[in-house]
């Protein structure tokens, strides 16, 4: 009870903290609409269970103890993050109601964009590898374990997907694209800010 009370205080903690998840869902859900930001949602929850599959097999070790493979993730999530924030910086759609849908993207292509939001980010890397590694017991059947993947993605699904009911709600999509070129603006600049901080930090060692 003590592993399963642990595992949910620091999954819960981890899906809350503000990141580039929450951006992109943000982004997607008030920009696009309601569909986008679900599915923006449920790409960050199949991102999360690919950290947890290769985690189980073994393979997190070797991200976590190969500094080249951890650092290719760690740009490659920079670089990502990077392009999505100078593409919301150059969006120029200038919408006064949520009724004026701008183009939005395809139901894959926003997936994808929550999938690989979360899929490169390290700091989900280490999230998981260091649930399993530090709080779960090694003898802990593998049932469970796959168990404690399946609610760290619904977790990850049900929060995300709260945040793109809560800001593709009309009347709060209505005064944000008044307000898209300075939300774009911002939203754009954490986007990329998160992604030179990824750049920047120090690399696995």
């Amino acid at each position: 009870m003590t592993e399963l009370f642990a595992v949910v205080m620091i999954t819960v903690l981890a899906v809350m903290s503000p990141g580039a998840d929450f951006a992109m869902v943000t982004r997607n859900s008030y920009l696009c609409g309601r569909k986008a930001g679900l599915l923006a949602a449920l790409g960050i929850a199949a991102g999360v269970l690919i950290h947890v599959g290769y985690t189980l097999l073994g393979i997190g070790i070797l991200i976590a103890t190969s500094p080249t493979l951890f650092t290719a993730i760690q740009y490659l999530g920079a670089a990502y993050l990077i392009y999505i924030g100078f593409s919301t910086l150059r969006t120029r759609t200038h919408l006064e109601g949520p009724e004026e849908m701008p183009l939005a993207p395809s139901g894959f292509a926003a997936f994808r964009q929550g999938l690989m939001t979360n899929a490169l980010n390290p700091k989900t890397t280490l999230f998981v590898l260091s649930t399993f590694t530090q709080v779960v017991n090694p003898d802990t059947s593998v049932w469970v374990q796959l168990g404690y993947g399946l609610f760290m993605a619904s977790a990850h699904g049900v929060w995300f997907s709260l945040v793109a009911i809560f800001f593709s709600q009309a009347s709060l999509r209505t005064a944000m694209l008044r307000r898209q070129s300075i939300i774009n603006r911002t939203i754009g600049s954490v986007l990329m800010l998160l992604g030179a901080s990824l750049a920047l930090a120090p690399m696995a060692g």
